[in-house]
């Protein structure tokens, strides 16, 4: 199979490394740093470039771009992507660019699944991507209505293959939602927290809460910009949602109402437990 991945930043990258470590498929690659394609040839995370022309070769095709970027690739390149290809985006939203995607390879003739990686790093870019960083992630698919099963089934198979070990099926709309809790308001918060003027003076008093608090607010503030914006009814919501549940503590603080705070934390602790014993696991 001859893999295509446009984009060769820290998913694209990681995607390329693990499949070309695979061994079993031809792996092309395309950034519009041409320095990072050198990179990425010379390490042999690829082995060769991917260029307009190579593109109908592709029987799968891997969108590591920014949402807008990932549909304007492809309306640009819909008439070199032969049929039946697959062609994957990455992107963190799915909404925003599902049906735009979806058109296109109905029209083409080729096979959309949107995908989104649940995995990544506080730094991006090629130098930091690495063939392990899928090991024991989950994924979720967002295939277009029309797909077919047998290419969703190579699609997962691959994945499996590079060290995927879950698979969420959602709508567009759907996992947007989730994604506004589980990761958008995470950057959120962490970009806020750390913005204290008490974080300058924190040397020699944090540990494991600070560093896990902070660890995202490193984040490409360019792409995040435009995930949230692009999920801005679905982020929005739970702004303000976890905006209302803090001032619930502050106010019991801020009066000493020791048991109203002491009922709030109970709560708090009561429903990580509850969720833990539902997912069947214990989290630290």
């Amino acid at each position: 199979m001859v893999i295509g991945v446009v984009g060769l930043g820290l998913i694209g990258g990681s995607f390329a490394k693990a499949a070309h470590n695979l061994g079993n498929d031809t792996i092309l690659g395309f950034d519009i740093d041409e320095g990072v394609v050198y990179k990425a040839l010379l390490v042999e995370a690829i082995d060769a470039k991917l260029g307009e022309d190579r593109i109908k070769e592709c029987d799968m095709v891997l969108l590591a771009l920014y949402p807008k970027a990932a549909v304007e690739w492809t309306h640009r390149n819909a008439d070199r992507i032969k049929e039946n290809t697959i062609l994957v985006d990455f992107c963190g939203i799915k909404a925003a660019i599902f049906d735009d995607l979806s058109d296109i390879a109905a029209e083409h003739g080729f096979t959309y699944i949107g995908a989104h990686p649940m995995a990544g790093l506080e730094t991006s870019g090629f130098n930091s991507a690495s063939e392990n960083l899928f090991k024991d992630a989950s994924l979720v698919l967002t295939p277009m209505k029309r797909a077919r099963i047998e290419d969703i089934e190579i699609f997962k198979t691959f994945c499996e293959e590079i060290g995927f070990t879950n698979f969420e099926i959602a709508s567009a709309e759907y996992h947007d939602e989730m994604i506004a809790f589980t990761s958008q308001l995470a950057h959120v918060v962490s970009s806020a927290y750390i913005k204290s003027p008490t974080a300058r003076k924190h040397a020699g008093f944090s540990a494991g809460s600070y560093l896990d608090m902070t660890r995202v607010a490193k984040l490409n503030e360019v792409m995040w910009t435009e995930l949230f914006m692009e999920n801005s009814t679905n982020l929005v919501s739970e702004l303000e949602g976890i905006t209302a549940r803090l001032e619930e503590y502050t106010a019991a603080i801020k009066v000493g109402d020791a048991s109203r705070l002491a009922a709030l934390l109970r709560a708090g602790r009561e429903q990580k437990e509850a969720i833990d014993d539902r997912n069947g696991r214990q989290e630290k």
